[in-house]
């Protein structure tokens, strides 16, 4: 069961409905193979979980992604969880591309190299996903997807997340009953695109307590004066509600101009297995 952060997790249901909508999804597509970013993180550990009981491990390629700048310590991992759910790990190292575009780019700061990694990073997975006919599945879990924590075109770009409804408190708990080595689990949540960085760090408050606030704000539908009531950090409140308010553009496509009657996705909408 999850963390009392958030809503609970029936772990048994939910492997079974997402190990079945990767399957399921991945079919109508007309692919049998799916390719992922394998970090060393929870989320990409949970989702190579997923992955290999849905299709097998043979057609589940794993790729890690290190730079220069890399913490070491992400490889390790990312190898223990491959390692112990039986797929094989790919290493493509994005240092000198990453050096190539970045010596083309003027005076680019620490959050612009992260967003120029994570994009490479899906440069690689895409290019990967042409080659060997396997979509690529999402990392990404519902509590980034909720306050933006993502970089468009980078992390946030895949063809199927089958965790993007888990919250990471629920994420703790499906990565147990997973079997997701403690090590990974137990470490501080990191994209690893800059020396030290933590995502709770650059978010000012921990995964729990957005958990927390998210819970009741998504789910129960609490105004944040209600939230503060039941206890929150008014600070940490109006923070959240900003970054879900702000970064809504983050959770839709593209918004595209109307100038004819039908428009793709709202007049004109069809099953996506729908085929002529």
């Amino acid at each position: 069961m999850s963390s009392p952060s958030g809503p609970p997790l029936d772990t048994e249901l939910a492997e079974r409905v997402l190990v079945r909508f990767l399957r399921e999804e991945a079919g109508r597509a007309s692919f049998r193979r799916l390719v992922l970013g394998l970090s060393g993180g929870i989320d990409s550990a949970v989702a190579a979980c997923l992955a290999a009981r849905a299709v097998g491990t043979e057609n589940v390629i794993c790729i890690a992604m290190p730079w220069k700048d890399s913490n070491p310590e992400s490889l390790v991992h990312g190898r223990l969880v491959a390692d112990g759910a039986g797929l094989a790990l790919d290493v493509v190292d994005l240092t000198a591309a990453a050096e190539g575009l970045l010596r083309e780019l003027p005076a680019p700061t620490p959050h612009r190299i992260g967003n120029v990694l994570a994009r490479l990073r899906m440069v690689t997975l895409w290019d990967r996903s042409f080659a060997e006919h396997a979509l690529v599945v999402g990392t990404t879990n519902k509590t980034e997807l909720l306050l933006g924590y993502g970089t468009m075109h980078g992390d946030l770009a895949s063809a199927l997340n089958p965790i993007g409804y888990v919250y990471k408190c629920q994420l703790r708990a499906l990565a147990r009953h997973l079997d997701v080595p403690q090590a990974v689990i137990d470490k501080p949540p990191s994209a690893d695109l800059t020396p030290g960085q933590t995502d709770e760090d650059d978010l000012g408050f921990t995964y729990d307590e957005a958990d927390a606030v998210l819970e009741r704000m998504v789910e129960r539908r609490e105004s944040p004066q209600a939230i503060v009531a039941a206890g929150h950090d008014p600070v940490i409140v109006e923070s959240i509600r900003r970054r879900v308010v702000r970064n809504q553009y983050k959770r839709r496509g593209p918004l595209i101009a109307k100038l004819s009657r039908r428009t793709i996705g709202w007049e004109f909408r069809y099953p996506r297995d729908w085929q002529t």
